[in-house]
């Protein structure tokens, strides 16, 4: 009896986890990090006790770090299973497409409008929590391998070069998907969540970045 009573206890908390983190996703995304309160969250959340997100969490920040987690362990699961699919010849855009359809797939996984990328856009503004999201992913093995393949089609580039263009290729993922998931979530009307379009035009526009000359200085 203590055994099954304990077990409800541990789901009744991980049900109250689930519900503060997708509170906190969402008013995070729509008003930014520094207009939220983890007062204001755990009123959200239909919390009676108004310290429940320090309770469950601890700091503001590992509440951020929690969201991030959990998205990022499902977008890896997703590239990982497209990196198993890839041959011995991937080129370039093989390489691109497991950096980009990953993210999008699972923007366009949820029934209704997501928040997830206006919740990193608003993430990358703070220049420590932004280091947060960036270790996270870079750290996960997909992206690991993903950044190994792409590696020889970036050796040609002169290091400022290649940092610059891949500080620009975060900011057009960033920034494209978060204003396709907020036109999607502000529609005065049904609009069609073509998530797939826009992963076809992300990849040509990477591919254009990575892959396009180098003017040299004058």
């Amino acid at each position: 009896g203590r055994a099954a009573a304990a077990g409800a206890r541990g789901r009744q908390s991980e049900g109250t986890r689930e519900l503060i983190m997708a509170t906190a996703e969402r008013l995070f995304a729509e008003h930014g990090l520094a207009g939220v309160s983890a007062r204001q969250i755990s009123e959200a959340a239909g919390q009676g006790n108004n310290a429940a997100v320090g309770y469950h969490f601890g700091t503001k920040t590992d509440l951020i770090r929690a969201i991030v987690r959990r998205h990022n362990q499902l977008i890896e699961l997703r590239r990982v299973g497209m990196l198993e699919r890839l041959g011995a010849d991937a080129g370039p855009r093989d390489w691109i497409e497991c950096l980009v359809r990953p993210l999008t797939e699972h923007l366009a996984e949820p029934g209704g409008p997501s928040w997830y990328a206006r919740f990193s856009l608003q993430v990358g503004i703070d220049p420590v929590l932004r280091e947060i999201l960036s270790r996270e992913v870079r750290s996960a093995p997909g992206m690991v391998r993903v950044a190994a393949g792409l590696r020889p089609s970036l050796a040609a580039l002169p290091p400022e070069v290649r940092r610059a263009r891949l500080e620009m290729i975060r900011h057009l993922i960033e920034h494209t998907c978060a204003d396709r998931e907020r036109a999607l979530a502000t529609a005065t009307r049904p609009v069609r969540a073509d998530w797939d379009r826009a992963a076809r035009l992300l990849v040509d526009a990477v591919a254009g970045l990575l892959l396009a000359p180098v003017t040299p200085a004058r």
